[in-house]
């Protein structure tokens, strides 16, 4: 199974960077890494897209989840630095009001 790269921020946020296609194949790892992060005490999560070049509704569903995960263990998922192709998907699908997305994974909770 596919495991992502993850970091911590100096704010104590896990940062996860997938690679390439979040698609049918990719998405189901993440999810679970996504939840197993959360399981695992780590509720500030961060999603850097910068090198996701393509992701679809398999991904959108990913990231919903941990999303849902995240909130109801008391923190937060948040996306940073889309491709061009992932932000016109999050705006097409409106998912652009619920997952807001920051410059930079560094800086995706410096206003709290």
């Amino acid at each position: 199974m596919t495991s992502y790269e993850t970091r911590t921020t100096t704010g104590g946020a896990v940062v996860l960077r997938p690679e390439g296609r979040l698609n049918m194949v990719a998405a189901p790892a993440m999810r679970e890494q996504l939840h197993k992060l959360v399981e695992s005490g780590s509720t500030k999560i961060v999603i850097d897209l910068s090198a996701t070049d393509f992701i679809d509704s398999s991904g959108l569903g990913a990231l919903i989840s941990g999303l849902k995960v995240a909130r109801q263990a008391g923190g937060d998922l948040r996306i940073a630095a889309p491709s061009t192709q992932v932000e016109s998907v999050l705006s097409l699908t409106n998912l652009n009001r619920v997952l807001r997305s920051h410059p930079s994974a560094d800086s995706a909770f410096d206003a709290d």
